[in-house]
């Protein structure tokens, strides 16, 4: 606006004002839907925790369905609150104004392990008295801005060139050996043929994706190609699984659960249900000697001579839930007592009356919710103690307050209707109580079964891209590819490394019977300590 326009000084003063005073406006306008939006965001990230305490024990896919649809939400919500910020800073400084102060973010300092990259900022030479050498100034330090960048996965092509050498004198041709690799006369090297495997059954891609994501770096690579790699990967690390099985259920005590999944059914145009076990061992809890592990099964239905089958062997504590294939195995034969003992999962009992209480907000079962959780806030605090620390403050503290849950359960399980909700889920943990109260016996038990059901999370979550397994076999083979990944991951392994470095030397002519240097807990990864 021109200031001829104006007829006198005190009306350009007062357009002005007004000026200012509707962009203090708008500016408040604009902080009044940040400040919502943050609100809005710590509103949606405490209902983010409260799942993720898994509150009274909701299913996992549930939940983590429930989780996933939350951090979508809350991440929305951080990226409109930034892109309106941006905009606002940036029309700020488009005007030459200061921009609005913000609260810096508390960052972590970036890991000292990765790679770094220095880049030197120096200033121009040229200061207000018009010296410009540079050997006259005085250094006063550093400001240094650590930034984190992603260099994007690059394929490259390893060639091995072999001379041939001829003796003038004996005519012998000299030649090294052809290395040896994971899929003979084929191409791909043991860190492609990890990531293959690790991006097929850990992230859940399908081989037509994986195939056209290659694409996009210029490597054209078939589905059909890629599904023999699979296979042959596979085959390369039967015998470890196997390896990995006999250790996991050699200690007396295993966690076991099952999921289904989709298989197809030659013929009938239709899929069928098929299920994966796993039977996992974990003495960290406890302090006690060895590694952890799971071993994973599969088979084409869910008949209890599946597990009867898998653990056949097996003699000692098995936690577990309540499905009836196990009774055989729990039981006496004949003269000879029973080789397992159940140990049954309270995080069950918690999530039927958790059920309940969501659906009826019935005062008896919040009271039963709340005698169950003074057991977990024990079993919180006794979490790495040495097994006989354990069974201690169990039997001082846990004992009483199970026996009086139990007594609290039949009071008034008998003043409820057997056809209630309410009472048929306090007559499933009656029915189970000796099973229950089983972890109170060894420090090494657990209270629930909830480890090998956080094992069987990623076949849940990936199942949907699946859609379905093609066959029986390929639902063997993804058990044994399960079963190394997983157990390296427990043990603080990459599995894609620890699977790289596996298929290399055992290409290289890694004998069988020392096997288990190759073991997760055993093996030295290339730039591991």
């Amino acid at each position: 606006m021109d200031a001829t326009s104006f007829a006198t000084p005190e009306a350009e003063i007062a357009a002005l004002r007004s000026q200012l005073a509707a962009r203090d406006a708008q500016l408040a306008a604009r902080e009044a839907e940040l400040r919502n939006a943050g609100f809005e965001i710590e509103k949606l990230k405490v209902q983010l925790a409260a799942l993720r305490r898994d509150r009274y024990g909701k299913s996992s896919e549930k939940l983590a369905a429930e989780i996933g649809q939350l951090e979508m939400l809350i991440g929305d919500a951080e990226e409109d609150q930034a892109q309106a910020a941006a905009a606002a800073e940036a029309k700020t400084k488009a005007k030459g104004q200061p921009g609005t102060s913000r609260r810096p973010a508390l960052r972590k300092p970036l890991p000292e392990h990765l790679p770094r990259e220095t880049i030197l900022h120096e200033p121009v030479f040229a200061c207000r008295c018009g010296c410009t050498d540079p050997n006259r100034l005085t250094k006063l330090g550093d400001d240094v801005t650590e930034v984190l960048e992603k260099i994007p996965a690059r394929l490259k092509v390893i060639c091995h060139v072999r001379p041939r050498y001829a003796c003038r004198a004996c005519e012998a041709v000299l030649q090294a050996p052809a290395p040896d690799l994971p899929v003979e006369r084929g191409r791909p090297g043991p860190g492609l043929l990890a990531h293959v495997l690790v991006s097929k059954y850990l992230d859940g891609l399908p081989l037509y994706r994986l195939s056209a994501i290659l694409a996009r770096e210029g490597v054209e690579i078939e589905r059909q190609t890629l599904a023999d790699w699979v296979g042959r990967g596979a085959w390369w690390l039967s015998r470890l699984a196997e390896a990995i099985g006999t250790y996991a259920l050699s200690h007396g005590i295993i966690w076991t659960d099952d999921t289904p999944i989709a298989v197809l059914a030659p013929g009938r145009g239709r899929t069928r249900q098929g299920r994966f076990w796993v039977y996992a061992f974990d003495p960290r809890p406890w302090r006690g000697d060895g590694a952890p592990a799971a071993f994973y099964q599969y088979s084409p239905d869910r008949k209890g001579e599946r597990p009867r089958g898998h653990l056949e062997d097996f003699e000692g504590w098995l936690h577990a839930d309540g499905y009836t294939g196990y009774d055989a195995l729990t039981q006496p034969r004949g003269n000879r007592a029973a080789q397992i003992t159940h140990v049954a999962c309270m995080a069950h009992v918690r999530r039927k009356l958790f059920e309940v209480f969501e659906a009826t907000k019935s005062d008896l079962a919040e009271e039963a919710l709340r005698r169950i959780a003074a057991l977990y806030a024990i079993e919180a605090e006794i979490n790495g103690q040495p097994a006989e620390v354990r069974r201690a403050v169990r039997q001082a503290r846990s004992k009483p307050v199970l026996d009086d849950l139990h007594d609290w359960l039949v009071t008034q399980r008998r003043r409820l209707s057997g056809k209630s909700t309410l009472g048929k889920a306090m007559q499933y943990a009656l029915n189970r109580w000796d099973a229950l109260a089983r972890y109170l016996e060894d420090g090494r038990l657990s209270i629930d079964n909830n480890l090998s059901e956080r094992l069987l999370r990623g076949i849940a979550l990936t199942r949907k891209n699946f859609l379905f397994l093609g066959s029986d076999e390929g639902g063997r083979r993804a058990a044994i590819i399960y079963t190394v990944a997983e157990t390296a991951k427990l043990n603080g392994l990459d599995p894609e490394a620890y699977i790289a470095t596996v298929l290399d030397r055992l290409a290289r002519g890694h004998t069988i019977d020392r096997l288990d240097e190759l073991l997760p807990w055993k093996i030295r990864l290339e730039g591991r300590a």
